[in-house]
């Protein structure tokens, strides 16, 4: 054996040291209890600092775990091979490339895996200590490699997810219509329960200007025709504007207090009202309810306006479809004037016009934008507002503005050219 290599193999145990202290890092990291990282930082010394710092940023840590573990394990396969080669002559490459797999497997696994990890999962907070700051010093050298392995595992998890929730739901799509034996209303459930996924709260809330409320000054007599007239059972209710919605009233506890005069103190029944993001999945928020046990939430921008109001009732309709009880005025959004020939509420959806008119939801989708209405089609296509009168071409459509209401278009005729 020549002074090479004993120097080869010295290299060899050296690097394998490393490789086991790097394995054993990433048991001893991810392992460490609550208990075990508030005990760290009681203590609050230069190691647990590291290992503080190195647990905040977990995909880099893990990534650069990986990065030098593959690079010291590719040099001891490299230098384990030069010194089989120095000394051992192999009959065949057979045996000479089975037994060197063998021997540097072996020596991988036990000393660079296998007990390092080992020891790790039963000492992990001092096998930490041990590594941490020099594992922060790796960290910082390799940060560039650690980015750019991060970034592109992300690109790939989320394409590769993406792709999976997409197939599943075309798959559904697809095995409800090709069935049979269901019902129409049994295929509108399954439809439901389908898009109910990726439904967001601002498809289906009642929009700011529809929503029926009261002023936290209003008298007790006001209170109770609101009530009435409106027939709902929760009624939220402002001070000064609806963008500051103080609480919700329900109606049950009124009540008790039918008979009292006009200087009730009716406020004093309010109940803390539910505040929901508009861009919120209706799954998360049917969970939120069932937990939050409420029924109805205010619908907020990003900026904390009030753009909306949804109660579980919407929530359901979106399953089941339309429900109604006895307080319900039966109501629909659009008159037939002949075949061809419609007059649509302007807050109509585009999915429920489409329906109507027999035309594919699809062939709105180049120039919708963001419109989810009918009335917001035609702001969307003509890029400004229409006055009554004003038509609109699109498709095989002819669609007039009938009527306006402050602002906001109220009824639009809509010819169909079959």
């Amino acid at each position: 054996m020549t002074t090479h290599t004993v120097w080869l193999l010295v290299i060899v145990a050296f690097l394998l040291s490393i490789s086991a202290l790097i394995s054993g890092s990433e048991t001893a990291f991810f392992s460490l209890s609550p208990s075990d990282i508030g005990h760290i930082r009681k203590q609050n010394t230069r190691a647990g600092q590291a290992i503080l710092r190195l647990l905040g940023m977990q995909d880099y840590l893990l990534a650069t775990i990986l990065i030098v573990n593959n690079l010291v394990n590719i040099c001891i396969v490299i230098l384990c091979n030069q010194v089989i080669d120095n000394q051992v002559i192999f009959a065949s490459a057979t045996w000479e490339f089975v037994i060197k797999v063998i021997i540097v497997t072996f020596l991988l696994l036990l000393f660079g895996e296998i007990m390092p990890k080992i020891f790790a999962a039963y000492n992990g907070p001092r096998f930490a200590h041990m590594v941490a700051v020099p594992l922060l010093g790796l960290k910082s050298l390799f940060r560039p490699f650690a980015y750019l392995l991060i970034r592109f595992s992300s690109g790939v998890n989320e394409a590769v997810s993406r792709k999976r929730v997409n197939l599943s739901m075309d798959e559904l799509s697809d095995a409800i219509e090709i069935t049979a034996n269901q019902t129409a209303e049994e295929k509108q459930m399954l439809s439901g329960i389908v898009g109910f996924i990726n439904t967001e709260v601002e498809e289906i809330m009642k929009p700011r200007i529809d929503i029926v409320s009261l002023d936290l000054g209003a008298g007790f007599e006001r209170v109770k025709q609101v009530v009435v007239r409106s027939g709902f059972s929760r009624i939220p209710v402002y001070e000064e504007s609806l963008d500051k919605i103080k609480g919700v009233l329900y109606v049950k506890d009124l009540i008790g207090y039918i008979d009292e005069d006009d200087a009730f103190e009716w406020q004093n029944l309010l109940r803390k009202p539910y505040f929901v993001p508009e861009h919120k999945k209706i799954s998360d928020l049917l969970e939120e309810f069932q937990a939050e046990k409420v029924h109805m939430a205010i619908v907020v921008d990003e900026y904390g306006s009030t753009v909306g109001l949804v109660s579980l009732e919407d929530i359901l309709e979106e399953i089941v479809g339309e429900i109604s009880d006895e307080s319900d005025i039966e109501e629909t959004f659009y008159t037939k004037v002949n075949d061809s020939t419609f007059v649509f509420d302007g807050k109509a959806h585009i999915s429920d016009l489409a329906k109507v008119l027999g035309l594919d939801e699809h062939l709105f989708d180049e120039v919708r934008g963001d419109a989810e209405t009918l009335a917001g089609l035609l702001l969307e296509l003509k890029k400004d507002f229409l006055k009554k009168g004003e038509t609109l071409a699109f498709g095989p459509l002819r669609m007039t503005v009938e009527q306006i209401e402050q602002r906001r278009i109220d009824k639009v005729r809509v010819i169909i050219n079959r």
